[in-house]
């Protein structure tokens, strides 16, 4: 006689605050490793679009793989490095990363270069990771715990003027014709990770930063949460709210600043067609 086997109870969800620990071990393995590429002499090829990848853009790829989507093969996956997986649109959960953010600096040897991990969930992150690793600066949060550099809270700038205010962008595009009204005196500064100048933002290092050109997920999911984290905003340029794990992982543009400061960057960016 046959025994009735009893059925088998699927396993619980892992946590947020598990899935939390994985990204951070994750990225921290992840930025070591590309610690090891870092000012040597690597393989640098062309993609389609004219942008470089190197070696050690494909190898941070296949170690955030190993680290964050085999433990969790139920989420989606979204890398820049990565083939897109239409299915990622029907998990709920999905893992959003740049191996790389800031390869133009990476290659030229800069300390400009970030990973930049996120776990997103019903199209908004909830978990993300910029980490630096030329300069050992680990952003993180968690929705609703606030941001941290280095373990220890940050706030964004309650700057609310734009007189004096440190924008990271190109210092050109302040002085194009886009513009209706002339801004007044700023100061810029150029980053090259899009993710690294959001932490930047995030911390209180710049008072703001602002993009007028495409932006995709994985550059902006991991430092969009570590910015409102902060108790900063970020949208497009038109003031509306980025939307994560759309079919095209694209967005117009980014406009990120302490609260008191965005409406007046909205006033002025809403008003340019792109």
């Amino acid at each position: 006689m046959t025994a009735i086997q009893p059925a088998k109870r699927p396993l619980p969800a892992p946590s947020l605050e598990e899935d939390y620990a994985l990204l951070k071990q994750a990225a921290r393995e992840a930025g070591e490793l590309a610690l090891t590429y870092f000012r040597k002499s690597i393989t640098v090829k062309r993609k389609i679009d004219g942008s470089e990848v190197s070696e050690a853009d494909l190898a941070v790829d296949v170690a955030l793989k190993l680290g964050l989507h085999v433990p969790r093969p139920d989420y989606g996956w979204l890398s820049e490095e990565s083939e897109d997986d239409p299915a990622r649109l029907d998990c709920r959960r999905v893992w959003t990363v740049d191996p790389i953010d800031g390869t133009n600096a990476f290659l030229r040897h800069l300390p400009e270069w970030t990973i930049s991990a996120a776990l997103v969930e019903d199209g908004l992150p909830v978990l993300g990771v910029v980490f630096n690793p030329a300069t050992n600066e680990f952003f993180h949060a968690m929705r609703g715990k606030g941001a941290f550099l280095n373990d220890k809270k940050i706030t964004a700038s309650t700057k609310a003027t734009l007189d004096g205010a440190l924008l990271i962008a190109s210092g050109g595009l302040f002085k194009k014709k886009i513009w209706k009204d002339p801004w007044p005196e700023v100061e810029t500064k150029w980053v090259n990770s899009v993710a690294y100048r959001l932490a930047l933002v995030a911390c209180g290092q710049a008072d703001a930063t602002i993009s007028l050109s495409a932006k995709s997920e994985w550059d902006l999911a991991a430092a969009a949460l570590i910015v409102e984290e902060a108790g900063g905003a970020i949208t497009d340029h038109h003031g509306e709210p980025h939307v994560y794990n759309r079919p095209s992982p694209r967005f117009p543009s980014l406009v990120a600043s302490g609260k008191a400061l965005h409406p007046l960057l909205i006033d002025r960016t809403n008003r340019v067609d792109l």
